[in-house]
C-alpha cells in the first residue's frame, strides 16, 4: 500500500483511507457490529492505516465501534475524528467553545479506547 505524509508533522497514512460514517450513521441502517468489526480489521490486514470517524456518527456509536475493532492495532493505525456539533448532533447546530472541545476530546478518547487522538478537527 502506498502512503502519504499529512502536513508538516510527518504523520504517515495509507494512500487509501476508510471513512467509517456509513457503518453506523447516515447511509441506511447500521452495519451489524460483528460484520463491521470484521470489515475494519480486514481493512487493516489489507494495509489501510487511516480511519475517519466523528462524535456525530451515532452520536458516539461509530467511535465506539472503531475503538473495539482497532484496539489490537492501535499503534499501527491513524484515527481521525471530528467535533463541532451541539451535543454531537449535526441538526442541533454547532458548538466549538473551548469547554465543549475538551469534553468531546475526553469522550472520544474513552469511546476510541485510546490515549491519543491522531487527528482531531
Amino acid at each position: 500500500m502506498q502512503t502519504r505524509t499529512l502536513g508538516a508533522s510527518g504523520l504517515e497514512v495509507s494512500a487509501i483511507g476508510l471513512g467509517c460514517m456509513g457503518l453506523s450513521f447516515g447511509l441506511g441502517p447500521a452495519t451489524e457490529r460483528t460484520a463491521a468489526v470484521s470489515l475494519l480489521r480486514d481493512a487493516v490486514d489489507r494495509g489501510v492505516t487511516f480511519f475517519d470517524t466523528a462524535e456525530a456518527y451515532g452520536p458516539g456509536d461509530n467511535e465506539d465501534l472503531l475503538g473495539e475493532a482497532l484496539a489490537p492495532f492501535r499503534d499501527q493505525v491513524v484515527i481521525a475524528t471530528k467535533f463541532g456539533f451541539l451535543d454531537g448532533v449535526p441538526t442541533k447546530g454547532t458548538d466549538s467553545r473551548p469547554e465543549r472541545i475538551r469534553a468531546v476530546a475526553e469522550a472520544s478518547l474513552r469511546r476510541l479506547r485510546t490515549e491519543r487522538l491522531d487527528l482531531f478537527y
